[in-house]
């Protein structure tokens, strides 16, 4: 039951969407083993004159960038398979993106099971339900 919030420089397309929403589902599922039906992923598109890294926009760069957080429900996953998962982040977006700052983050944010939950019901109440 991840939440993906995605900002990635440049212009919307639905096939940059689909490229990145394919890339996520699957080392979310493959690597963090969530299950891929109650996976939400949102995708914000930030134009590159309006991205700064450094006190220089990435237009003048030459750059591209992206941030994500992921939020899973706290120790389901090991640091091992957060540091794959980072790692794949990036190929992936360097990937789909091409010439990507080294300033773009990826964060996995590990939430408290009684304080994160989807339809009105915390994780810890689905673990013991």
């Amino acid at each position: 039951m991840p939440i993906l919030n995605v900002k990635v420089s440049g212009t919307k397309s639905a096939e940059t969407t689909k490229q990145i929403t394919d890339l996520l589902l699957d080392i979310t599922t493959r690597i963090l083993k969530k299950k891929r039906e109650v996976t939400a992923i949102a995708i914000d598109y930030v134009d590159r004159d309006c991205w700064m890294v450094g006190g220089k926009l990435l237009s003048e760069q030459g750059k591209n960038s992206f941030y994500f957080d992921i939020k899973v429900t706290d120790e389901t996953n090991t640091k091992d398979e957060k540091a794959q998962y980072i790692k794949e982040v990036f190929e992936g977006f360097e990937r789909i993106l091409g010439n990507l700052h080294e300033e773009s983050y990826a964060y996995v944010a590990d939430v408290r099971a009684t304080a994160y939950g989807y339809g009105g019901k915390t994780q810890e109440y689905r673990y013991h339900h």
